[in-house]
Order: structure tokens, then sequence, then C-alpha cells
């Protein structure tokens, strides 16, 4: 059995035991947990407390119940990076994601200094960088810069073909879960380059979406960078 800290409420010491076994890989995406009389005997608590650290888990989008099923390990797919991740709407308040992606280089490279600064990583280590060009409703709207860790998705310029869902392929190629995404909004000049593929001006306004991901156990993965033609479309954040 489990033994409990003593620190802190109850159902925050099993919370905190569920979520090292997701770290851990005890647990994977996918995976059935244990019922709450099962987990509850486990730890040696009630099944309230085991229903409330899992209240708090499902609100956080580390688990998913579903009703006569059983209580699952997140996992990423097409609709949750739509509806978790993805924050563009039209005009009329529809969402899109992304329908196709053109795909501009992969390139292998020792990281920048920023680069190894937002992402914790030491000097002289190497990188992936993804560039693309996002589709929204049939024209070019995204120029986007993705950087990741090489060692953390090794082979990553060897697939056939990359997704416009990239979490989903990190979790089932690489073992990467996407559990949070940190973003910063600012305006910003089309430079040339971008201008071109976006059917914009040079100097045009963009919006910049500044995108930091984490793993579960709080380490950045993903740094993305998303420059976006805001003309047909805006940026929804919803507070609640």
């Amino acid at each position: 059995m489990p033994v409990m800290t003593g620190q802190g409420p109850l159902y925050v010491q099993v919370r905190e035991m569920v979520v090292q076994r997701i770290i851990s890989g005890a647990w994977q995406p996918g995976d059935l947990l244990p019922s709450e009389f099962d987990l509850a005997a486990e730890f040696g608590v009630s099944q309230g407390t085991v229903r409330k650290a899992l209240d708090t888990l499902a609100a956080d989008n580390l688990i998913i119940r579903h009703q006569g099923r059983g209580t699952f390990v997140t996992t990423h797919t097409p609709q949750r990076e739509l509806f978790h991740f993805f924050h563009l709407e039209g005009q009329k308040g529809e969402k899109q994601m992304p329908a196709t992606s053109r795909l501009t280089g992969v390139t292998n490279r020792r990281a920048s200094r920023i680069e190894t600064d937002r992402l914790h990583l030491p000097a002289n280590t190497h990188v992936f960088v993804i560039n693309r060009i996002r589709n929204l409703g049939g024209r070019p709207t995204i120029a986007e810069r993705i950087i990741l860790p090489a060692r953390m998705f090794p082979e990553l310029g060897q697939l056939a073909e990359l997704p416009n869902e990239l979490y989903q392929i990190y979790e089932e190629f690489f073992g990467v879960t996407i559990h949070r995404a940190v973003e910063e909004l600012r305006a910003v000049s089309a430079e040339r380059d971008e201008a071109r593929a976006l059917g914009v001006a040079t100097g045009a306004p963009l919006l910049e979406i500044d995108r930091l991901a984490e793993t579960v156990d709080g380490t950045p993965v993903e740094w993305r960078l998303s420059r976006c033609d805001t003309h047909a479309h805006h940026y929804l954040s919803e507070i609640v």
C-alpha cells in the first residue's frame, strides 16, 4: 500500500500519487484506471477521497470519464487538440482546425541561446525546427515555426509526413504527452518571406502566438511561434 506523506489533504496526496504514475508511464495515455473502490483500497482512503482527487484530475484534462466504461488517462486526438489548444475562430464564431499544412522545412541543428533558454536545454544541444504554412478557410493563414529537443524526438525528420495535429504524433510515436501550454500574444509586422507565403504585404500586421508546451511534470518540450493573418479570424480566450 502506498504511504501517505501526511502533507496536505488526503485527496491532494491521492492526486499526486496518480499523477506520478502517469508521469512514470505506469499508466499510459488511453489506459483504464482501476475503479474508485480499488483505488480507495490500495491507497487506504475512502472512495469519496478518491473521487475528489479524480475530479481535480478530470478538471485539468489529465483523465477523462466515460459513463459506464470507466476512467481513462487522457489521449490526444485531433478533436481534443482543436478544442483544447487551438483558439482561432472565424468571424462568425466557428472553430476551424487548419485543413492542410504545407511543410517548408524540417532541420536538425544546434540550438540557439534563446532556444536553450526557453526549452531548458543544455548548451550545444540539438533541436528539430519545423517550418510550415497552415491553411484556414481555404487560404494560407498561419506561418509557424516549431522547435523541439532532438533527443526527445529521435528520427522525427525521417517520418514520411507530419499531420496538422502534431500532439497526437508526439504521444503515439515518441511517448511525449503535452499536458499544458502557456501562450503569449503580441502584434508583429509580416517579414518578407512569411508575407509572400500568406499573401499579405510586407509589414502587414500579424498576430504572433508564442506558445511553450509542457508535459505533465512541467518539462518544456515544444516552443511554437505562430504568426497569423487575422483579417478573417480572431483569437478567442474563454475565461470561466
